[in-house]
């Protein structure tokens, strides 16, 4: 058998700017969580150029850290993943349900990928792959309390035998996802991402995506054909999107994604 994937380190830590210790502790977390979600974008653009999103850790690796680039939660949390444990962390993969602005009467697919970090205080639970609701540090695995984070408050809370990661917006708590504390192993988010990336009915087939998180506290995203920059519910700057041009300007200014003048992604 092959030997299993190495990242390197040192180009992990170049690419998110980070330069401190390399203990497996909680500070060492929550600072890992800060660099990476403030510095590698969310970015769905490989599924709608039809390039597929490969889940090999070298892949990863290299799109994430070598090319620059960007991805989603399966991508995100398992390059994190793979970094955490090359450090000495032990490490669960968590799948849960994405359940932002999506209502508790309807059941979505179990597509989300996060972590649950067992450290010798306790677990704690970070998440640099949910775009604009991605954490900025981690939280513990404690319920029915506020949760600070460099950005927004938050919480979990329970509802019978199910388990919700909850954001406060500036004016209510809203469910991030829901979940279990079942392990996702490599073949359920081969499954999941599978569907993800392919299915005609996955969101990230409907248009650009694209997120990331400031170290000022705020966040920039493109969704639904527009930019936001926000800070909490408190909205910045936005502009529409209406030529393919601007568009790439965007991606290139914001979330430094860079790509050939006549890539076209689809209609803004």
């Amino acid at each position: 058998m092959p030997d299993p994937f190495a990242p390197d380190l040192d180009a992990y830590f170049a690419r998110i700017g980070y330069t401190g210790p390399r203990a497996p502790t909680l500070a060492v977390l929550h600072a890992l969580t800060l660099h990476h979600a403030t510095t590698i974008p969310f970015e769905n653009l490989d599924v709608l150029l039809g390039r597929g999103i490969s889940l090999a850790p070298e892949a990863i690796f290299r799109k994430l850290v070598r090319d620059r680039r960007g991805g989603y939660c399966f991508e995100q949390n398992n390059l994190l993943l793979l970094v955490l444990r090359a450090l000495g962390y032990r490490v669960t993969p968590i799948g849960a349900r994405v359940r932002w602005q999506i209502p508790r009467d309807i059941q979505p697919a179990r597509t989300h990928l996060f972590l649950r970090v067992h450290l010798a205080d306790g677990d704690w639970l970070t998440d640099v792959g949910m775009g604009g609701a991605s954490l900025t540090g981690a939280i513990p695995l404690e319920f029915d309390r506020e949760l600070p984070t460099p950005h927004e408050p938050r919480r979990l809370v329970r509802d019978g035998e199910r388990m919700f990661h909850q954001l406060w917006t500036g004016t209510e708590w809203a469910d991030c996802c829901e979940f279990t504390l079942n392990e996702m192993f490599p073949i359920d988010c081969e499954v999941a991402n599978w569907w993800t990336s392919a299915s005609p009915a996955s969101h990230f087939k409907g248009g650009v995506i694209a997120g990331r998180a400031r170290p000022d506290g705020t966040r920039k995203a493109i969704r639904g054909g527009e930019f936001t920059h926000r800070r909490g519910a408190e909205i910045l700057a936005s502009e529409a999107i209406t030529s393919a041009p601007q568009l790439l300007a965007l991606l290139a200014a914001h979330f430094d994604l860079l790509f050939p003048a006549d890539t076209r992604f689809g209609a803004p």
